[in-house]
């Protein structure tokens, strides 16, 4: 198989370009990045993109799986609309040039409350991105909704104190539900969902995605 990784550079998708570097399922991974990567690897092809240039790169979208581990904050997109363009715009462009290319397999790292009719901006975003993505037809398409993450050197203020917070909670019994997750844990069942699960749209939530792991 061959798979294909957008948002390799962030915290969980690193650590699923680190797993299927490693996995004999795959042959080819290739990953879209803005500039070049560190890592040196035998199956690693890397193309560095303009991603809002598609007439470049939507030809270039083809294997058998997608990895979509794109993302960023409010606080360092600068405002909602450009949050949009990197969380909206992008990965849906990519998974649109995927299905039109013969990818069977979509992987979406989502969020835990997305719904398209939320209130909230980020959780609608990520709510109406979900919908987008489930009308394009993929044979098996895997959208995650994790709990809050632990990312490894995270500058991402209120999420580490929130992470302080949860997990003292679920030290003395409470939120256990809502226990944070690392990124490793789910980058670990986003690549073992691939082979595992059937054919068709998946919904994997908070701690259930343990259960894939």
């Amino acid at each position: 198989m061959k798979a294909l990784i957008i948002g390799a550079t962030g915290s969980t998708g690193s650590k699923v370009l680190e797993l299927l570097l490693k996995d004999e399922t795959y042959s080819q991974v290739t990953v879209f990045v803005r500039r070049e990567l560190k890592i040196k690897h035998d199956k690693l092809k890397v193309h560095i993109i303009d991603f809002n240039q598609t007439e470049q790169w939507k030809t270039l979208v083809q294997g058998d799986a997608l990895f979509s581990c794109l993302g960023t904050t409010l606080q360092a997109a600068g405002n909602k609309d450009a949050q949009w363009k990197i969380d909206y715009d992008y990965q849906y462009q990519f998974a649109k040039a995927a299905q039109q290319n013969g990818v069977t397999n979509y992987v979406l790292i989502s969020s835990s409350n997305a719904s398209s009719k939320s209130f909230f901006f980020y959780s609608k975003m990520k709510g109406q991105l979900e919908d987008a993505v489930k009308l394009l037809g993929f044979s098996k398409l895997l959208i995650f909704r994790p709990p809050l993450l632990i990312r490894e050197k995270s500058e991402r203020k209120m999420e580490v104190l929130a992470t302080k917070v949860l997990t003292f909670f679920n030290n003395v019994g409470l939120l256990r539900s809502q226990k944070p997750m690392p990124t490793n844990v789910l980058a670990k069942a986003m690549v073992k969902a691939v082979k595992v699960l059937d054919n068709g749209q998946h919904i994997i939530e908070g701690q259930h995605i343990l259960n894939v792991t």
